[in-house]
């Protein structure tokens, strides 16, 4: 990829237009667009009245207008009214501190890639003696017209892109606000509004933001065999812009609100200029691309996003300064950079749900369950990927020399991406083998054509599923007689120097798991957990074999061996029965005894910390110290203690009374669970003096003991 830099001085005119047009008194018969949005491209030949008659501005006498130099000239200001005759003037000295300020810098791109170094380095050879010059300007008006309202689909795609919801989180707090009567039903193909909605967003745009941006339209629904039982998801009332209730509930309110409004508003106008440079001994060009919004439209509210959007969004930002074809203009420096080819993009729960509607599989209502049953199944896991580190080359050119230099750069880092697991690979790969025709894309999406077939009753159901399990019952049968399904996904890495067993791996009770030896060896298999950073797929026997290096034996403390040995959650110490977490700054395999012994009684220290007091008359309670400080537990249950209470003066009468009076406290709130009512300010005054005397009570038995 080639880019160059140019440092460019555009017309001052034009420049103080754009600088100053939020300043400038737009009189009543000039749209607002004119005057605040669009710069001005002036001519060699075209006076600076002529620009600013364009703004229905009288012409100061004595005005001159050049490329640079000392330009005099007066412009209203809103601040002084909106008497034409009242200027706020720019003078001389203005001007020349202007001039100093307005270099901008405009980034172009080769037309098309080069292929190799050697073509980079020839093109930059050839830029060290070139000039560069404006071929060609093109400016192309363009409308951007809103997206439709929400279905449940695309709800659920931009609350994860813009709100960082989850698919499930999205319909966990639309059905919240629906049962509030605060949106319409959420579950929904359907992209049309009612005429009442249509109706209500205009006069609340009106009201808002004024006539001109006013645009009602009627959205028909592009997905085959989607049901419109409902209207698209919008607000219940459209005048309502806020509400009341929980930050998640306001946030996804707010986004059906302006989506909602935005699709009844009038489209945005963008100008899209494309600069296209000559280097004058080469036949390549520079091309150099921006967009200038002239009315905004609907992107007054609202701006759809996308997963990948980032080069778009980019374009949209890029803001050209004011040229000239023919102009000549001045490189600060081109510089060739290395690029890679990137591999497609793991999914989003938003990127996922849009390939989940394109290929029909499922409908609006089975996306969110569909999505967090094969993470719950944690077949995928919702993870972060560090990226590596890898050196690319660039090419610089400053001046006449040319610099050869290699960078560094991260790539590959994802994050809040769907990533499987061991167990999902296996787990497909498992169906795939066996299932191939239920595993096919377009499976369910027949079989959901079929239902509605059967809803219109154009089919019977019984047929179809006689014609299903007709293929699928055999599949079954044959998979069990196989009898190979605990075989799945193991994969043999080689054979132990030390044993002379076969190494393998394969999905175990608790996950992926390295073994040695085989259930048909006379001797009992060895198994080691495979650490999580690690892959079934792509473990080497020698990360294999490191693994049964644990447990290993450090020595002896107080009579009993000190073990390390690799668990589910990690690396741990174990000594007559205690457990101790390896720090993540610890290595298992270079641990010292000393250090693990050190961890042992650190966590010997907060055992004793955490038992505050027992009673031999009543073995099941018992006083701890918790997380959130000291607590009663007692037959399985947990019970708070006030603060103003001391627990070791605690005795064990006062401690079943403190488990009484909260156990009543939880058997109240049950019961008046099915039945809420508002608490008056007497029976709250009663429950109040209650807790108190049940507290004192309690603190003035642990006293007199």
């Amino acid at each position: 990829m080639v880019t160059v830099t140019f440092s460019i001085k555009p017309y001052l005119a034009a420049y103080m237009y754009v600088r100053f047009k939020n300043h400038i008194d737009s009189p009543p018969n000039v749209p607002l667009s004119s005057s605040s949005h669009s710069p001005i491209h002036l001519l060699d030949t075209q006076p600076i009245y002529h620009f600013l008659h364009q703004l229905s501005v009288p012409h100061p006498p004595n005005v001159s207008w050049h490329e640079t130099g000392n330009i005099t000239f007066s412009l209203p200001h809103p601040r002084y009214g909106k008497n034409p005759n009242i200027y706020n003037y720019i003078g001389h000295d203005s001007v020349l501190v202007i001039e100093k300020e307005i270099e901008v810098e405009m980034k172009a791109e080769l037309a098309h890639r080069l292929k190799t170094k050697a073509e980079a380095r020839k093109l930059l050879e050839s830029c060290k003696a070139a000039t560069f010059t404006i071929s060609d300007i093109t400016t192309r008006p363009l409308k951007k017209t809103p997206a439709a309202p929400f279905t449940t689909s695309t709800l659920q795609q931009e609350a994860a892109r813009k709100l960082g919801f989850t698919v499930a989180q999205t319909m966990m707090v639309a059905q919240r606000l629906y049962e509030s009567g605060l949106i319409t039903y959420m579950r929904t193909d359907s992209v049309n509004l009612s005429e009442l909605a249509v109706n209500a967003s205009r006069e609340t745009i009106s009201n808002l933001m004024g006539e001109r941006y006013v645009h009602n339209r009627h959205f028909a629904t592009k997905t085959k065999g989607a049901q419109e039982a409902h209207e698209a998801i919008r607000p219940t009332y459209m005048e309502n812009a806020k509400i009341e209730g929980t930050p998640q509930e306001r946030k996804l309110y707010d986004l059906i609100w302006k989506r909602t409004i935005a699709s009844q508003m009038a489209d945005a106008e963008v100008e899209k200029t494309t600069v296209t440079i000559a280097i004058s001994n080469e036949t390549e060009t520079f091309t150099a691309t921006g967009e200038v919004v002239k009315f905004d439209g609907f992107l007054r509210v609202y701006r759809e996003s996308y997963d990948d959007d980032v080069e778009t969004q980019e374009d949209e930002a890029r803001l050209l300064p004011p040229l000239k074809k023919g102009q000549k203009l001045e490189h600060e420096g081109i510089t060739a950079t290395e690029r890679f080819t990137q591999h497609p993009p793991r999914y989003t729960e938003a990127s996922l749900v849009r390939k989940l509607e394109e290929l029909g599989i499922g409908r609006p209502s089975t996306y969110a369950p569909t999505i967090s049953t094969i993470q719950q199944r944690e077949y995928v896991i919702k993870g972060e990927k560090a990226g590596e580190e890898r050196t690319y080359n660039v090419l610089n050119l400053q001046g006449n020399e040319i610099t050869d230099n290699n960078h560094t750069e991260i790539t590959g880092a994802e994050k809040s991406k769907l990533m499987p697991t061991d167990t999902g690979i296996v787990v497909n790969d498992f169906l795939i083998e066996y299932f191939p025709d239920i595993l096919d894309y377009n499976f369910t999406a027949s079989v959901e054509k079929q239902f509605d077939e059967i809803a219109e009753g154009d089919k019977q159901w019984t047929a179809i599923l006689k014609t299903f399990y007709k293929k699928f019952h055999p599949s079954v049968e044959n998979t069990l007689a196989a009898k190979t399904a605990h075989k799945a996904g193991e994969r043999i890495l080689g054979t132990d120097p030390v044993s002379g067993k076969q190494v393998s791996v394969k999905i175990g009770r608790f996950g992926p798991v390295a073994q040695i030896g085989t259930a048909e060896d006379e001797e009992k298999p060895r198994f080691a957990q495979v650490k999580k950073e690690m892959s079934i797929e792509t473990i080497t026997l020698e990360e294999a074999l490191e693994l049964f290096k644990l447990p290993r034996t450090l020595g002896e403390y107080e009579g009993k061996n000190v073990v390390v040995g690799a668990g589910r959650f990690g690396p741990y110490i174990q000594n007559n029965g205690l457990y101790a977490s390896l720090p993540k700054t610890m290595d298992p395999m270079t641990v010292t005894l000393e250090e693990a012994i050190e961890l042992l009684q650190k966590k010997q220290e907060a055992e004793a910390q955490k038992h505050i007091k027992k009673f031999e008359e009543e073995p099941e309670l018992e006083i701890l110290n918790g997380r959130y400080g000291p607590y009663i537990a007692y037959k399985g249950s947990n019970y708070k203690i006030p603060k103003d209470i001391i627990p070791q003066d605690l005795s064990l009468q006062a401690c079943l009374e403190i488990v009484k009076l909260q156990s009543d406290k939880e058997t109240g709130k049950s019961k008046r669970t099915a039945k809420v009512t508002k608490p008056t300010a007497k029976s709250t005054t009663k429950t109040s003096k209650a807790t108190k005397a049940a507290t004192t009570k309690a603190t003035s038995t642990a006293k007199k003991k």
